[in-house]
């Protein structure tokens, strides 16, 4: 027996910590897209669904046998492939460098290929082990129920996902990491392979059992009862991955905010699959009505604070995917069909992942499926109560089905009134971007605004006087418009790098002979900046060369130079972290080693960290030390006599320090203190943006 608790445990530990793991490794590849975490969830339920098949297939086959031989050739195969890549990749399950993506037309499809070459047999084989196992277990013990081991397994889940980024994220490089975990798995592959040859010798109990039970449950088992287990797992799926998506967008893509839900979410499976009576359909049913009324109070005033709006979504998603998992464990079926039962489970796991990823992009403008999900709880909750028994109950499933009601009623007012005003809603791998009309300032000018999920990239004067005017954080008394005017290079063909596009209000400072490239890796943004539906015509006005490369900023600079072409940048704009999900790969000292490669030797970095949630100056403080580049830091306030200004913070970084002591800088520079000084540098292998969190 203590194989089997052993070999699962092992397994889900292994399953999920995998997940974080891999994720945090391939995210520079993809620009820190938070959408990336929501897509290789997606690819996993769908591993995980094929996994449950190939175990419902196996038990079945009246060989015992070919069950064992079957099951010891697919293990054996997944090692040769650790194996093989143990010799070719830094570790046996990151991806060579070689395989990064060269153009970001198709991110899910080329993220999907990765995942597949590197973990997809090893994950397979893992998400095989639970119930193969259970039902390997209820056949040598007839009289005691398996459900215990998927308590067991989710248990091991649960821990294999706080581990990640408490234990192996910050003591670990993302080398030993995968070291580490292909070790463990070679460890689980002697459990397995044993367990299997002591399923072969338990040939009698398995053809009693192949003969009798499956066809008697067969007949007793009601397509209305799968469907249910079906829809219970796809609205659970939907939820974790709307308040993930929520969550990540509000603050970064980083593996602790992916666990948090995650971990939540595996929780559970642990307390409504133990047996002990851990969900309550009547407490549960008032536990979602507060969490409920929380979501909309956040859905109708976003400025609460981002930690209490953590809070309380994370507190909605343990209430409403507890009521999922406790409906679907009480229409549990006997042991014999367990891997039936937990096969139509991640099927609807993997069709909720399949709406949340790809029908959902398609058919909302908006991040929606978080309203969809609340809706559809309630619904499914005012399914389970009764309506026809007792009084009582009777009048508590009306009230659940009436309650139900309303609530689908709010979701669409929620839908409706998100997605009026705007004069262009696009949404794509990287976001939702729009464009709405405001009057700017007290002269209520009028502009047109671009917003990025819930941060704005910049905005343009619709008078014709004024469209060429620099606003908002790139105003002419921000820290890019002083350091841009006051260069000497200014007006003298001047060489000028901006990593994210926004709306191109940086070429409103362009001269004749100046060269401007951007680096963007949102196709939605480039369209926009280059004059789609008229709305920004900052690149189209401008006098200099500007040239908009696409793709991941970081990996087009690394390519450019890998083929020798040597900028020597004047200035270098990093305008990639005010958004509410910043890429933290773009702010690592191996970037900063490529920034400084482009960079003339009299040039200059302008780093733009207006940013509500995260205060990054101690990441470029460490960055400035271990690079010995000179410091500044200008932050503007926003001027309420002009219209083209806004609040703004800028880091500038520099090889020159003469280019600090010009005096229109030096009166705007604030002092180096007031933030902390002893975080660790960041790199590929290390970040941590909970320190900086505000």
């Amino acid at each position: 027996m203590i194989t089997y608790a052993l070999s699962i445990f092992l397994s889900a530990f292994l399953l999920f910590q995998i997940q974080p793991l891999i994720s945090k490794a391939l995210l520079p590849w993809f620009g820190g897209a938070s959408s990336l975490w929501t897509a290789a969830m997606l690819f996993f339920q769908i591993l995980l669904t094929g996994g449950y098949a190939y175990a419902n297939w196996l038990v079945r086959l009246r060989s015992t046998k070919k069950q064992s031989l079957v099951h010891l050739a697919l293990l054996a195969v997944s090692v040769a492939l650790i194996a093989a890549l143990w010799v070719l990749w830094p570790s046996p399950i990151t991806p060579a460098g070689s395989l990064k993506p060269v153009e970001s037309a198709h991110p899910i499809a080329h993220l999907f290929f990765l995942l597949t070459i590197s973990v997809g047999l090893p994950f397979f084989v893992l998400s095989t082990n639970s119930p193969l196992t259970q039902a390997w277990f209820s056949r040598k013990f007839p009289g005691r129920s398996p459900y215990w081991l998927y308590a067991l397994s989710n248990t091991g889940s649960l821990l294999g996902l706080v581990a990640f980024p408490f234990v192996f994220e910050p003591l670990f490089s993302s080398r030993w990491q995968g070291w580490i975990w292909a070790g463990c798995y070679l460890f689980f592959v002697l459990l397995a392979a044993f367990n299997a040859l002591q399923a072969l010798r338990n040939k009698s109990s398995i053809a009693n059992d192949l003969e009798k039970p499956i066809e008697q449950e067969t007949t007793r088992l009601k397509k209305s009862t799968q469907t249910l287990w079906i829809l219970f797992s796809a609205c659970a799926s939907i939820l974790l991955l709307a308040v993930t998506s929520q969550i990540t967008q509000e603050v970064a893509a980083i593996p602790f905010l992916w666990v948090i839900p995650l971990a939540l979410y595996l929780l559970t499976f642990v307390l409504t699959f133990s047996e002990k009576g851990w969900y309550n359909r009547k407490v549960f049913t008032a536990l979602l009505l507060i969490a409920t009324i929380g979501c909309i109070l956040v859905i109708f005033n976003p400025l609460i604070h981002f930690i209490l709006q953590i809070v309380i979504f994370n507190f909605f998603l343990f209430v409403a995917v507890m009521i999922c998992n406790g409906e679907l464990y009480a229409l549990r079926p006997q042991s014999a069909r367990l891997t039936r039962f937990y096969l139509m489970g991640s099927i609807g796991g993997a069709l909720g992942g399949l709406f949340v990823n790809l029908v959902a992009p398609v058919l909302f403008k908006g991040y929606w499926e978080l309203y969809i999900g609340l809706a559809f709880v309630w619904i499914l909750l005012s399914l389970a109560w009764p309506h026809k028994k007792e009084q009582s109950q009777s009048r508590v499933g009306l009230l659940v089905g009436a309650m139900a009601d309303v609530i689908v009623m709010l979701c669409i007012y929620f839908i409706i009134s998100s997605s009026g005003g705007n004069l262009f809603v696009k949404r794509n791998f990287y976001g939702v971007v729009k464009v709405h009309q405001n009057e700017i300032g007290a002269s209520q000018q009028p502009a047109n605004v671009l917003v990025h999920g819930t941060t704005m990239h910049g905005f343009q004067f619709i008078d014709p006087v004024l469209r060429n005017t620099p606003t908002s954080y790139y105003s002419k008394d921000s820290g890019v418009g002083l350091a841009i005017l006051n260069d000497p290079h200014y007006g003298k063909g001047m060489q000028v790098g901006v990593l994210g596009l926004g709306a191109g209000t940086l070429a409103a400072y362009s001269q004749p002979g100046d060269d401007y490239r951007f680096y963007e890796i949102n196709p939605v943004m480039i369209d926009l900046a280059n004059g789609l539906n008229g709305y920004f015509s900052f690149l189209k006005d401008s006098p200099a060369a500007v040239t908009v490369v696409p793709g991941d900023a970081r990996l087009s600079l690394e390519n450019e130079l890998a083929s020798g072409m040597q900028h020597n940048f004047d200035l270098l704009v990093l305008d990639t972290f005010s958004s509410d999900s910043i890429p933290v790969h773009l702010v690592t000292r191996e970037a900063f080693e490529v920034y400084l490669q482009t960079l003339a030797p009299d040039g200059l970095i302008a780093a733009h960290i207006s940013n509500s949630r995260l205060d990054l100056r101690p990441v470029f403080w460490q960055l400035a030390k271990i690079y010995h580049l000179e410091m500044a830091v200008i932050q503007t306030p926003a001027d309420k006599t002009d219209p083209a200004s806004a609040q703004s913070i800028w880091v500038l970084l520099t090889r020159n320090g003469e280019l600090l002591q010009n005096p229109a800088l030096e009166n705007q520079m604030d002092s180096l203190t007031g933030f902390r000084h002893d975080i660790r540098l960041w790199t590929d292998d290390y970040s941590n943006l909970i320190q900086l969190l505000r």
